[in-house]
């Protein structure tokens, strides 16, 4: 007959550490990541720095961008290069929801886009339109920005720009620009290769 061996003292506080751990609420994968490190409060890491000091067994997300807002698209169905921008939207991790239109104008009337500052498309994301083949990188800023302004616009579609891009690589110099309350513009982001 096998008599049960008593527990060492080590296993013991073993024991009663993993019981008291599994009793507390729990933690966010930031305070996870706080503990590991020993550290009150997890600063703000990016996807690399997160993987590499995320202890094992814990799910932490590669990307902050689960937060990012819903994106409203008024596009014409039979616009192509509108279907390729709302791709490169969803890629950078916005939610897209589409909505299809042959009359875009009073989508711009409503949102206050100026005249001669239109392109193919409409967006609405957080309380800003984005007009046109904006990158998403342009966007992710406005929004951590929050300037007091209407949205960003990109006026026509250069080649190049996210959506209207050329198979032989071609990007032509393009400007993003603000849009304030007052409606006046000014320049928010410059793209492509310096123009001679």
């Amino acid at each position: 007959m096998n008599t049960p061996r008593p527990i060492p003292f080590a296993g013991m506080v073993a024991l009663v550490f993993a019981v008291t751990a599994c009793s507390q609420p729990p933690r966010s994968s930031s305070e996870a990541v706080a503990a590991a490190a020993g550290a009150e409060a997890a600063p703000r890491m990016d996807a690399r720095e997160t993987a590499m000091r995320s202890p094992p067994g814990v799910l932490i997300p590669a990307s902050r961008d689960a937060a990012l807002p819903h994106v409203v698209v008024h596009k014409s169905p039979t616009c192509g290069c509108c279907g390729a921008w709302v791709e490169h939207i969803r890629d950078a991790g916005f939610h897209v929801e589409v909505r299809e239109s042959d009359d875009l104008e009073p989508v711009k009337s409503r949102l206050g886009v100026p005249f001669g500052k239109g392109s193919c498309h409409t967006a609405e994301i957080d309380g800003y339109f984005v007009e046109g083949h904006v990158p998403a990188e342009d966007i992710k800023r406005l929004l951590a920005e929050r300037p007091d302004a209407r949205g960003l616009t990109l006026p026509g579609m250069p080649i190049g720009s996210p959506g209207m891009e050329s198979p032989d690589g071609t990007v032509q110099p393009y400007t993003v620009e603000v849009v304030s309350v007052d409606g006046t513009t000014h320049a928010y982001a410059r793209h492509g290769p310096p123009a001679p």
